[in-house]
């Protein structure tokens, strides 16, 4: 049986549209750079990073937790300038959404915390193609649960068989399937671009 026609399209932002913003080879050069210890942060940060991304503690509240629970040699603002110096943009993926807007409907969905997801949204001029952020910071869910992409729907207004999402990561593709989503596995632009086309999603 054909698939419906997409209306409707879900992009991950971290590992897609840009690099992943604070996943572990991030936080790794950050922690090398500023020579905190590898093993005392990795398991700060395990313990808290879901509050964070839930929207339910502060970059501030974070960091105190995990890098400013003592005196430190550098400032607050050098360590929040390195992370944010870790996301760049995948170009390509990029340029290809940018010819999608206008012609559809095209929305976030991602788990990211406020400062990172506000920092990425106005560096990268985000907000020109996607009309709107479901992002884990502001929904208090986060992928791959399955409420996530249903309140997504939801708030979209649109059908699960109508909304195509992509995402790089096979788990979130198999969830965002699981309530009735179309999706694509995201491996790199050529790869996407052929996607879309055999599911009639082309540049007006």
């Amino acid at each position: 049986m054909p698939q419906p026609p997409v209306k409707a399209i879900f992009w991950d932002i971290g590992g897609v549209l840009l690099s992943n913003g604070w996943d572990r080879d991030q936080r790794r050069v950050v922690v090398t750079q500023f020579g905190l210890d590898p093993g005392d942060f990795q398991e700060r940060h395990k313990l808290i990073v879901p509050e964070l991304e839930m929207g339910r503690l502060t970059l501030d509240d974070y960091l105190d937790q995990t890098v400013f629970m003592h005196p430190q040699s550098f400032a607050r603002e050098q360590f929040v300038a390195a992370m944010e110096a870790q996301s760049v943009s995948n170009t390509d993926a990029l340029a290809l959404m940018q010819t999608l807007a206008g012609r559809w409907r095209m929305y976030a969905l991602n788990n990211e915390s406020r400062a990172l997801n506000a920092y990425r949204r106005r560096t990268f001029s985000l907000d020109d193609s996607l009309l709107a952020f479901f992002t884990s910071c502001y929904l208090g869910l986060s992928k791959p649960g399955p409420a996530i992409y249903r309140l997504a729907l939801d708030l979209a207004g649109v059908l699960p068989g109508q909304a195509l999402m992509i995402d790089d990561r096979l788990q979130n593709v198999e969830a965002a399937r699981s309530v009735g989503m179309q999706a694509i596995h995201f491996q790199d632009t050529g790869h996407l671009q052929a996607e879309l086309e055999t599911l009639g999603v082309t540049p007006g």
